[in-house]
């Protein structure tokens, strides 16, 4: 695979009044079908060992080839043990590895294969190498694609047939969503990450919330959010019913992508660069929902229940059923039960068996310098099971060349190896049943680590606290 070339699509019209979202979009329809989907083209299509075997079947029964093998990039995560890469036990996590190693070795597509210095998370490694890119429209056969909108790309999930559709014809048929602006204003307070604004938006929002729009995220917050962070806002974008998350590229972009791997060079880096400076939403742009938080309202969070809007303030208490309505109480009751919380109850204190850090939603250094600087000095406690999981080898790398895995060694945590972990219960790292853990991952439906587990989702530096004391912790207060 060359490195990327500047994406320049000519953008359609004039754009006055256009939002960033629409501008990629109209620059990127092949057509519009009356009375249906617009044919859309993609850029580039990532594809894991989960979601695609399917999809090369429906190739091969209809003797058709992958039409652009060049923008397609292929990894295995979800099965990717994190003791060791020698060999994965479960059988059908095996042969799910293995079938996507032949069908990119059958159809000519760039494989990034376990245990290589390339492998990772598939979210994780697709920025990092500037494989994604500002303008670009990005797809992945897994819900949280979403996180390729940071780089300023139309970044979406899709299913096993459309990515079919993708692999045969390099374009995807697909309703345009509507589109809303989330404005967050202001400085965030000590201690409130952007897992803690995602969180946060969710509880606000709900979970379907934005169901059928695409989100732009903006405001002075968001300005002055690093890229890690804007990663980790866009990857949970999935998670109140978005279709896709998206942030306008500026400085911070441009410096996080240049040089990596893939960006362009030289002149076509210039090129790029003039282009992505027009990808913002017009001064006048019209959108049908905006919505805006001030960012010191935003504590560091933690969730409650069995799915990731059911959070609360570290500080706060789990609702109670107070002014609910009947099938409220039913689902707040259900959700409880499960998770052996009571309304009222302050989490805080509550003890925690397992505590992960890593996913496409809290895996890369950033995190792992946020979690170090909480347990530099101090000692895991004995009662812990942790888990901290790189989400790339370049990021492992980072770790090891930055020092931080001797603070974390000295504090009693071992560094895994790249995979998706306990962010689900598809690889070794499961957690066992009726076991409460702490997760910077994405969801906390149940059973998602592991058959029972019950999870609480949290930033890296809440993490970090809870894994040096034993319960859920407030870090303001380590």
């Amino acid at each position: 695979m060359s490195e990327n070339k500047c994406n320049c699509f000519p953008l359609k019209g004039d754009g006055r009044g256009s939002c960033l979202f629409d501008k990629i979009w109209d620059a990127h329809v092949i057509q519009n079908v009356e009375d249906g989907p617009t044919q859309l083209y993609i850029d580039r299509l990532y594809a894991h060992e989960v979601t695609s075997p399917q999809a090369f079947d429906t190739l091969r029964d209809k003797n058709i080839k992958v039409f652009r093998p060049d923008h397609v990039v292929a990894m295995p995560d979800h099965n990717t043990p994190s003791d060791q890469q020698e060999v994965i036990n479960d059988p059908v996590g095996r042969k799910q590895v293995e079938t996507l190693e032949a069908n990119c070795k059958e159809f000519g597509i760039k494989h990034f294969a376990m245990g290589t210095k390339d492998n990772g998370i598939i979210h994780v490694v697709g920025p990092e190498k500037a494989l994604s890119l500002p303008g670009m429209t990005i797809v992945c056969g897994d819900s949280h694609t979403s996180t390729h909108g940071a780089v300023g790309a139309i970044a979406m999930g899709i299913g096993t047939s459309e990515v079919a559709q993708v692999l045969a014809s390099q374009c995807i048929l697909q309703s345009k969503p509507k589109t809303m602006r989330i404005n967050i204003e202001g400085e965030l307070p000590k201690g409130t990450t952007a897992k803690d604004v995602a969180l946060y938006i969710m509880a606000q929002m709900t979970t379907s919330g934005a169901t059928g729009y695409a989100v732009e995220y903006a405001g002075s917050t968001i300005r002055n959010m690093s890229m890690e962070g804007r990663l980790t806002l866009s990857n949970l974008s999935i998670e109140m019913g978005s279709r896709a998350g998206i942030i306008a590229p500026d400085e911070t972009t441009f410096e996080y992508l240049k040089g990596r791997e893939y960006a362009p060079k030289g002149e076509e880096w210039d090129k790029a660069v003039a282009y992505w400076k027009t990808l913002k939403s017009d001064d006048d742009a019209v959108f049908d929902k905006e919505v805006t938080y001030r960012a010191e309202d935003i504590a560091p969070r933690i969730t409650y229940g069995t799915n990731p809007g059911a959070g609360i303030a570290i500080d706060g208490t789990v609702p109670t059923m107070k002014g609910l309505s009947e099938a409220e109480q039913a689902q707040l009751k259900s959700q409880l039960d499960y998770m052996q919380f009571e309304p009222g109850q302050k989490l805080e204190g509550v003890k925690v068996d397992y505590c992960f850090l890593g996913a496409c939603t809290n895996g890369r250094i950033e995190d792992f310098r946020a979690f170090a600087s909480v347990v530099k000095g101090k000692k895991k406690a004995d009662s812990v099971v942790a888990w901290l999981v790189p989400g790339s080898w370049l990021v492992r790398q980072q770790i090891i060349d930055e020092g931080i895995d001797k603070i974390l060694e000295e504090a009693g945590f071992e560094l895994r190896l790249p995979s998706c972990s306990s962010c689900l219960a598809m690889n070794p790292d499961k957690v066992p049943a009726g076991k409460l853990s702490i997760s910077t991952s994405n969801r906390n439906f149940v059973g998602r680590q592991g058959p029972g587990a019950r999870t609480v989702l949290a930033s890296p530096l809440t993490v970090a606290a809870s894994a040096i004391t034993g319960v859920i912790t407030d870090p303001r207060k380590i």
